[in-house]
């Protein structure tokens, strides 16, 4: 009997990062921008605490099993959380003190790796695998 590793269904993951693209938008529309504070805060609480609450919340609107749906990789989704993370913060830091050309380009950074993870590439993952491989390469045993 084969161990499979912890895994998130695609759903939660998607919803997860349609909030990011969503929240970036808004700013963008609205010029709000302590509406980035609601990813960067879920995204946060999921890296130190396991418990995103967007993902709490979408669970909610599961129909089938948790084993019934795509299941993504979670140690990839963390990593690709990190760098959410990041990129939210430094683009919140930039709004808020008065850098939004630093705001812009960090928002514009995680939206577009978010979108394009809906689309069906994702960019943090590639970014692992090559940083996995690199290790591999590099540190022989």
């Amino acid at each position: 009997m084969s161990v499979r590793p912890e895994s998130v269904p695609r759903p939660l993951v998607r919803a997860n990062q349609w909030v990011i693209v969503i929240a970036v938008v808004l700013t963008w529309i609205t010029g709000k921008y302590w509406l980035l504070s609601v990813p960067l805060l879920a995204g946060a609480m999921g890296v130190i605490f396991d418990f995103n609450p967007i993902m709490r919340f979408a669970k909610l609107f599961l129909r089938k099993p948790m084993s019934g749906y795509i299941p993504e990789d979670k140690a990839g989704q963390q990593f690709n959380q990190v760098i959410a993370v990041t990129f939210l913060l430094l683009a919140l830091l930039g709004y808020s003190f008065a850098l939004p050309v630093m705001g812009v380009m960090f928002s514009a950074l995680v939206a577009l790796a978010a979108f394009v993870a809906i689309c069906g590439f994702c960019i943090g993952c590639f970014i692992r695998y090559r940083y996995q491989l690199w290790l591999k390469s590099h540190f022989k045993s």
